[in-house]
């Protein structure tokens, strides 16, 4: 799906998103990525959902966002408990969410200037 830009589009805005991949700014991404209105993050883990690390959640802990968009592929999956504990300790809400919600509401709640940030796996 093409996303229409709006007047308010942040720095980073998703552009367009499928099943296997995402345009940020118009440049394709099919590897696993986090974005934030001021920054890209490209290939945060090269893990899959079931391989998951604690180490992979704790570069995701400090990032300086609010809310955090944890996009799990095409199917909503709830991460393992012990690998919320760097998320806990760092006091962040985790959303976790299919790849395409998590492209709307990023776009969303960036253009209402919430401080939010998409975690992204392709799976």
């Amino acid at each position: 799906m093409t996303l229409p830009p709006d007047g308010n589009s942040p720095p980073y805005t998703f552009t367009a998103y499928g099943d296997a991949h995402v345009c940020v700014n118009t440049i394709r991404h099919d590897n696993n990525i986090i974005v934030m209105k001021d920054r890209l993050i490209p290939a945060w883990t090269q893990n899959k959902f079931a391989s998951l690390t604690i180490e992979d959640m704790e570069i995701v802990a400090p990032l300086d966002a609010e809310i955090i968009l944890f996009g799990t592929g095409r199917q909503i999956r709830f991460p393992r408990p012990e690998l919320m504990r760097p998320l806990v300790h760092a006091r962040k809400v985790l959303d976790v969410m299919d790849i395409h919600a998590a492209c709307r509401t990023y776009n969303l709640l960036s253009s209402e200037g919430r401080s939010v940030a998409a975690v992204l796996l392709f799976d």
